[in-house]
């Protein structure tokens, strides 16, 4: 077995290990806390609920007076095959359907911004520092500078009063039409793309500045490098220099920062649910803390956790195909 391979099942090795301890504390901390998810809707009922009705809610839910272990073991055999009990909040619809609900939206809507942002914001890195000092070097960065420095929640909301109450380009709310009935008709998706646009550019233009300066500074640094001389006086073209290079070389520190946003993609982006009301995850989580909803917590925290943990090992195999050192 070669050195990539080892370091490779090493890494997942750690990552399987930390998504068991992530399960575990994840049933661990909901258990901890006072009351649960029965006792809150039995109180919703104000006592018009008999005992009988009482024990038969905590079976739904899932919990019982058996030993931790016994409810441990429980769990993990529940959640290996996607169950995660059913939703206090969206009684009685299960966890998992109203987590591939918020999901599919999320990765729609922040999914494709942090996509958008990276993938721009790296090509104008790269060219502003391949061209330092031009019209692109000199007017963009402190441009996309200050569209960052400005707090999110005002400029979507600027955007949103201007572009979409103002002059009527964007619509105001939602996902997609209520006139429209989810599918995958031209009208339903031509929908969601006019309602996924304005949130989605208002994210893209709060984090490109950065995703470009981070570009822009590595490769400056990048192509001080012996090798880009060496390349030079090799006669290569300076595109193949430029991308083969130089670029592959500077986009490591942002294929990492790329990997880490692509995991909490999942937590969902709270303030353009709020302002654009967008059903993304960040809602949901709302909806569960509010209601005590255990098992969608539960659900939602274990999904960002093994989010994360996948894009860390994204991360960790495009490094090993982007720089040949670690490979050894």
């Amino acid at each position: 077995m070669g050195g990539t391979a080892r370091y490779l099942l090493g890494r997942l090795g750690f990552y399987l290990l930390a998504a068991w301890v992530a399960l575990s504390l994840n049933f661990l901390i909901p258990r901890m806390m006072p009351g649960d998810p029965a006792t809150v809707m039995f109180a919703r009922f104000q006592g018009q609920l008999s005992p009988e009705a009482m024990d038969a809610l905590r079976e739904t839910f899932g919990l019982s007076d058996a030993s931790w272990w016994s409810q441990y073991w429980t769990y993990l055999r529940h959640a290996l095959v996607g169950d995660f009990g059913t939703s206090v909040a969206y009684f009685p619809e299960p966890v998992t359907g109203v987590l591939l609900r918020g999901l599919f939206w999320t990765v729609v809507l922040a999914g494709s911004a942090v996509v958008v942002a990276f993938a721009a914001g790296t090509l104008l890195g790269t060219l502003a520092a391949w061209r330092r000092g031009g019209w692109l070097d000199s007017v963009l960065p402190p441009v996309l500078a200050l569209l960052g420095a400005f707090p999110y929640f005002w400029l979507a909301m600027l955007a949103l009063f201007v572009l979409g109450f103002g002059m009527g380009l964007f619509p105001l709310r939602h996902a997609y039409s209520d006139q429209l009935t989810p599918g995958l008709s031209p009208e339903f998706l031509a929908s969601v793309f006019r309602h996924t646009l304005l949130p989605a550019l208002t994210l893209v233009a709060v984090s490109l500045g950065g995703w470009m300066l981070a570009m822009r500074n590595t490769m400056i640094g990048v192509l001080g490098s012996d090798f880009i001389e060496y390349a030079h006086a090799r006669g290569l073209a300076p595109r193949r220099v430029m991308l083969a290079y130089a670029a592959r070389n500077a986009i490591l520190p942002n294929v990492t920062g790329f990997g880490m946003a692509l995991g909490f993609v999942l937590g969902g982006a709270l303030l353009t649910e709020i302002i654009f009301s967008y059903p993304v995850q960040g809602y949901l989580l709302i909806q569960s803390v509010r209601a005590q909803d255990y098992p969608l917590m539960q659900g939602l925290f274990l999904t960002i956790s093994l989010a994360v943990l996948a894009a860390n090992w994204f991360v960790d195999c495009a490094t090993v195909a982007l720089d040949p050192r670690t490979r050894r």
